[in-house]
């Protein structure tokens, strides 16, 4: 009987690789009601009212505050948003993104 002889090769394993995150913050202003923010909060955002107060309320008082964690092009779609919802009804609201 003849001796074979098998070559076994090692495929490399391939990572995937997690697309880097982006924060969402809230800049407080002193002109924009908590009223129209905490709705901004939650029509852009998707949060609870209580959520969303909560938020606000941070924002007040520390000057900012995360919103939540996206990906980059998701991040600036929301930030754009309740930026936009902020201009059209004469309000100064920023909301801007950050790597995390």
């Amino acid at each position: 009987m003849r001796a074979t002889q098998t070559q076994t090769t090692q495929r490399p394993r391939l990572k995937t690789v997690k697309p880097p995150l982006w924060k969402v913050i809230l800049l407080n202003d002193d002109f924009t009601p908590r009223d129209f923010v905490v709705g901004v909060l939650r029509s852009v955002f998707r949060m609870t009212e209580s959520e969303a107060l909560g938020v606000m309320l941070t924002a007040h008082r520390k000057g900012s505050c995360v919103v939540a964690v996206f990906t980059r092009e998701i991040a600036e779609t929301k930030a754009k948003q309740g930026t936009d919802a902020g201009v059209v009804a004469g309000f100064p609201l920023t909301f801007t993104t950050e790597r995390e």
